[in-house]
């Protein structure tokens, strides 16, 4: 099947990789530490999306709120228990190998921009040994997060130009790739920060063997 990409960029956190475990142990962690109540993990996949401060902005909130909180410094101590602690329980989803095998023969390059700390989606996808998968891994600290489109200028950037597409799971990547002027696929098995077919993408997938065909047809 044919590909009309020559980019194909994706989120990482609910689109490739469903990492709610890990994240909420690191979570759960840092509530610990200021004595509140650990978040269910069901729940958890409810506050991804944004970054980490975002994350745990959503988890303050509902375990009794930010009053007397050293916001940054509880921030910090999440970001290096998540750090040191990165793939336990972190994964591709169901058919994620396949689809990457299916782009790179077509000769698409595939790109990741995330929210997640650069430095860590490095050391997420080095853990996992995908790294050799991806012409290029942008992730938060070098340009304003998403929705802003910088990030995805940029990826269209270092992969030598062409016409892309992105892949995400939330309205952070969606309203990202339009205001990038690129057309957005929603998986609908990630964090959605609201219904799927409401984040405004061109196209929605429940499975990541469907993804090659809805490029296809945008």
């Amino acid at each position: 099947m044919t590909i009309p990409f020559d980019i194909v960029g994706f989120d990482l956190d609910g689109t490739l990789l469903d990492t709610a475990g890990d994240l909420g142990v690191a979570l759960n962690f840092a509530l610990s530490t200021i004595g509140r109540p650990p978040v269910p993990e069901a729940e958890v996949r409810n506050l991804i999306g944004g970054g980490s401060g975002l994350m745990l902005r959503r988890a303050l909130a509902l375990t009794g709120g930010e009053d007397g909180i050293d916001f940054e410094a509880l921030r910090l101590v999440l970001v290096r228990h998540y750090g040191q602690n990165i793939a336990n329980h972190t994964a591709l989803y169901p058919g994620g190998a396949e689809m990457l095998d299916e782009l790179a023969a077509a000769g698409s390059r595939i790109a990741v921009v995330t929210n997640k700390p650069e430095h860590l989606a490095v050391r997420l996808f080095d853990a996992l040994g995908l790294s050799p998968r991806f012409a290029v891994v942008i992730g938060g600290g070098t340009y304003p997060l998403k929705p802003a489109p910088d990030a995805l200028h940029a990826m269209v950037a270092a992969c030598g130009g062409g016409r892309a597409a992105f892949v995400g799971d939330t309205t952070f990547d969606t309203r990202a790739a339009r205001a990038a002027g690129l057309p957005s696929v929603a998986v609908s098995f990630g964090f959605c920060d609201a219904p799927v077919h409401e984040l405004g993408a061109d196209a929605v997938i429940d499975h990541f063997d469907q993804l090659i065909p809805a490029l296809s047809r945008l």
